[in-house]
């Protein structure tokens, strides 16, 4: 594109009718933006204006014509009864007087009364000086030519004038002129102006203030909609009744499709809540069925890699391992398929520290070379053993599988006032932070686990804390001149009241007298389990 099409284009670009249009848009887009109430009120105020306005406009105009005729037939009318009242008449040495107070007559109206002979000269007038003469101020002018005796009307020094061409005595004639100020007019036409509009204004408020109490009333059904609408949205409960306005009118129908859209919804739910009540169902029974074949399976592996050798026998190990990870794969798919069915297994008192010691004494062989340090303090809560022991052993073999070879990892059970907690610890790199609002969901896998992982055991850690009543935290430890690491407390209730130990978040291990309290490797605890 050469640099004179470009330049032409620009000034395409910035003409007035881009303007107008980008001003035309960003108006109505800000019209949109105002809520209806007030698009309602303010067009029925505009509306109001504008018939109020031409109506005013209408009185303004007759109102101006009738004060004028009005003001134009009064002075008329005293005109016409002036000359009786003037009466001028000659006295000696030719000078000319004008019987009646003419100051009188003229006060009356705020006007102004003169007498000019044929020459132009002042005769009689309504202004007078200090001496009692006669002067022309404010200062009026005769119409020019001689009259017959007609009355000529005009505007002279902002007066509205009425002259008649008069006689007196045998040879005497001149000028009779009667003025009022055009003032009084445009004062009496501007408080008419005023109160017109004010007239305007005032409607046009009141017709706001009433559009806004109509549109309120009108939108009073849509509010109690939109109030059922957060009800439903908090309690999601879609059964919930709608209220129906009285009139059958683009509301009532409104409640009435959101009426039938929600028991669509309500009847959707519940086939789907029933279809995965079904697939629940199905999961747990075929997880629970696939158990004993899977027993069969692994202890026939097992008879065979002890008779076999050689390549078969590896073989046959191979399986073996295979066949454990599917058994623990099916266990983990079992329990939580019993608790999305919310089959609770039966539970009774147990101590959370004979758990903590069998699942540390089952890790033992895989923990060498982390140093693994329980504290098995007394903790009784009401739980299913074989749940709580897949718990613990899930979080121990997180840390494990997460934290470099050496790293320290403590677990402790403790009893805090109503509660049995549960911690286990580690000074590992810690979990990161984009993993931190999802490490509980299934299938999420750490980026340290080597691919050993099935992204079930924290998943299956917050189902069983679930189906238990406790709750799960997941903060950083407090390491001394460290950073990172990952703690998980779990408070279960308990079953009774018991002394209290330190806060199980302090720095301190947890120590209840009596307790057995190991701080070993992992292969130490291994072997002294299997020695008791």
């Amino acid at each position: 594109m050469s640099v004179s099409n470009l330049a032409k284009k620009r000034e395409a670009d910035v003409s007035p009718g881009s303007f107008i249009r980008s001003a035309a848009r960003a108006t109505f887009s800000a019209y949109r933006r105002v809520p209806v109430r007030w698009r309602l009120a303010g067009g029925s105020a505009a509306l109001t204006c504008v018939i109020l306005a031409s109506f005013a406009a209408i009185v303004g105009a007759l109102a101006d014509g009738q004060v004028r005729d009005a003001f134009l037939e009064s002075m008329n009318t005293t005109f016409q009864n002036l000359p009786q009242n003037v009466a001028p008449v000659q006295v000696k040495h030719g000078a000319t007087e004008c019987e009646g107070n003419l100051i009188d007559l003229a006060f009356t109206d705020s006007a102004q009364i003169r007498l000019f002979d044929n020459y132009g000269d002042t005769l009689c007038s309504s202004a007078v000086n200090a001496h009692g003469r006669p002067v022309n101020d404010p200062q009026l002018m005769p119409p020019p030519g001689i009259g017959t005796g007609s009355t000529v009307t005009y505007g002279e020094a902002g007066q509205e004038v009425f002259a008649r061409w008069i006689s007196w005595g045998p040879i005497n004639h001149g000028w009779l002129l009667y003025a009022r100020p055009l003032s009084q007019i445009d004062q009496t036409v501007s408080r008419i102006r005023v109160f017109l509009v004010l007239g305007v204004l005032g409607g046009a408020i009141l017709a706001l203030l009433a559009g806004l109490y109509v549109a309120r009333r009108a939108m009073r059904p849509i509010s109690e909609l939109s109030e059922v609408a957060r009800e439903i949205e908090l309690t999601r409960d879609p059964t919930r009744r709608i209220p129906h306005p009285e009139a059958r009118d683009e509301v009532s129908e409104l409640a009435r499709t959101l009426e039938g859209m929600l028991a669509s919804l309500a009847a959707a739910r519940a086939d789907t809540e029933a279809a995965l009540t079904r697939q629940r169902e199905f999961v747990a029974d075929a997880s629970h069925e696939l158990r004993t074949p899977l027993t069969s399976v692994l202890a026939n592996l097992e008879l065979l890699a002890d008779e076999l050798a050689g390549e078969q026998a590896e073989s046959a190990k191979s399986a073996l391992r295979s066949t454990r990870r599917m058994r623990r794969l099916v266990g983990d798919l079992l329990l939580l398929a019993r608790a999305d069915a919310r089959r609770e297994a039966p539970q009774r008192p147990t101590d959370l520290a004979e758990v903590l010691r069998d699942a540390a004494g089952e890790l033992g062989p895989v923990a060498e070379d982390h140093e693994l340090t329980v504290f098995p303090g007394p903790a009784v809560v009401d739980a299913n053993r074989d749940e709580v022991h897949r718990l613990i052993l899930n979080l121990l073999e997180n840390a494990l599988n997460h934290t470099a070879p050496g790293t320290a990892i403590r677990a402790r059970t403790a009893l805090a006032g109503a509660s049995a907690v549960l911690i286990v610890e580690d000074e590992g790199p810690g979990i990161p932070a984009d993993l931190r609002e999802r490490v509980f969901d299934r299938f999420v896998r750490g980026h340290g686990d080597g691919g050993r992982g099935t992204g079930l055991g924290l998943a299956i850690v917050r189902a069983v804390a679930d189906s238990h009543r406790a709750e799960v935290t997941l903060t950083s430890p407090a390491v001394t001149g460290g950073a990172g690491g990952t703690r998980f407390e779990i408070r279960f209730p308990a079953v009774a009241q018991a002394p209290t130990s330190a806060q199980p978040g302090a720095p301190e291990p947890v120590v209840v007298p009596g307790a057995q309290t190991s701080t070993t490797t992992g292969r130490t605890i291994g072997r002294r389990l299997r020695r008791s």
